[in-house]
């Protein structure tokens, strides 16, 4: 958990502001959640492992005895917990205020969560999360909004030229099902091959050999990544996913991708679609029925955000099927890559005093500047006037005057920084 300096404050506010106005751009409205969930809820299943790095609440009034008695069975310790993801509760905010909601609901979240990582570079224990999400919609509209969404915050954010890797998990599990692994495999199969970009094809088919996976399943697993394949370039499309999955892959489900890919392109007024198919992209989170992505973008070797479609969440709170489909953009990676910009450049000034000016001179002068629409620091003369302009320099200032005895405000002659 992290403190912020003045300068990364701003940084991240602006590039919140942003992020901000596109969505809404794209009809997203936002909403608040509270930053504790019920701990049945946090802990039902649909988290994956974040639900093992959720923080718990101690339940009030339990003495000595009783939290000796229950420090086997965290339940009985805790009823509330932090949330350590957005998607959760979304799903019980949508199940307690449907009948307000409208029939497609279109929600943006921006908030902390809390997960009990390992601190290390790039890993939090806070963190902001950026979510947008289409509740009640089956068609692939949604994908397409929320692709071309993300992909717009991106560009308003000076990151253009990011890409949107897309997967199915349907087309995932038909795949492996043709390998000949069974249904009741396929979840540990998956987390292994989930491996595949740091391990390599040798180090999935070695590992899924270690756990005792069906042989002649691993085997034809094995055989497809080592296929021999030609090296033309084929853009987004039908040719891409069909060269890239085994022939019992369902005619439905590549036909839905080709569909979004040709959409999102239409949306970006460009015939190169920003897509690329990946038949091992799987998303650690098991909650993911249909369409999976992750943003990437050229300057970094790790992703932005991602998300997928999770047809089943919300029927768990609200006991019947909801469509919904997700995005997040991740904050914290993204706003790393942003320089700390020029944030109201010619309207932030630093006024230092001369030591024998009254305060009521002061005031006089800063509100003249706020009212002309500045932003105004009062700063009294120091010695070492130089490291004080540095400082505001750093802080976010760009232009400074001096004030003194008498003087008026529109005489004060405001002079850059730097």
């Amino acid at each position: 958990m992290r403190d912020f300096l003045p300068a990364d404050k701003a940084r991240r506010e602006r590039v919140l502001a942003i992020i901000r106005d596109r969505y809404r751009a794209h009809g997203f409205d936002e909403i608040e959640t509270p930053v504790v969930e019920d701990y049945e809820r946090l802990h039902a299943g649909i988290g994956g492992d974040n639900e093992k790095l959720a923080f718990n609440v101690l339940r009030r009034g339990l003495d000595a005895d009783a939290i000796r008695e229950a420090a086997e069975d965290p339940a009985a310790l805790s009823d509330l917990g932090l949330r350590y993801d957005l998607t959760v509760p979304l799903a019980r905010f949508y199940a307690t205020n449907r009948a307000q909601l409208p029939a497609v609901f279109r929600a943006v979240q921006i908030a902390p969560v809390w997960r009990a990582e390992r601190p290390q570079k790039g890993r939090y224990r806070q963190f902001v999360q950026c979510d947008i999400d289409i509740i009640g919609d089956e068609t692939a509209r949604a994908e397409v909004e929320l692709l071309t969404a993300s992909l717009d915050v991106l560009d308003a954010l000076g990151l253009e030229g990011g890409t949107i890797r897309i997967n199915d998990r349907r087309a995932l599990d038909e795949m492996l099902a043709a390998f000949g692994f069974t249904a009741g495999d396929r979840a540990g199969v998956l987390i292994t091959i989930d491996k595949l970009d740091k391990v390599g094809p040798a180090g999935v088919v070695a590992e899924l050999r270690d756990r005792g996976a069906d042989q002649g399943a691993v085997d034809a697993l094995e055989a497809f990544l080592n296929r021999p394949q030609t090296r033309e370039y084929l853009p987004f499309g039908e040719a891409q996913i069909r060269k890239a999955v085994p022939a019992a892959v369902s005619d439905e489900v590549v036909a839905r991708l080709v569909g979004i890919g040709e959409a999102v392109a239409a949306a970006r007024g460009t015939a190169e679609v920003p897509l690329h198919f990946d038949p091992f992209l799987v998303r650690g989170m098991g909650y993911y029925t249909g369409t999976i992505y992750e943003l990437a973008h050229p300057s970094v070797s790790y992703s932005l955000g991602g998300g997928g479609r999770y047809d089943g969440m919300i029927g768990r709170f609200l006991g019947q099927d909801v469509p919904a489909v997700g995005f997040s953009i991740g904050f914290e990676r993204i706003v790393d890559l942003i320089g700390a910009g020029e944030d109201a450049a010619s309207t932030a000034v630093v006024l230092i005093a001369d030591r024998d000016v009254a305060l009521a001179e002061l005031a006089a002068h800063k509100a003249f500047f706020v009212g002309q629409g500045y932003r105004v620091r009062l700063e009294q003369r120091t010695k070492n006037l130089k490291a004080l302009l540095e400082r505001s320099a750093a802080d976010g200032y760009t232009s400074f005057g001096t004030v003194s005895t008498g003087l008026s405000s529109a005489a004060v002659e405001l002079r850059p920084l730097g």
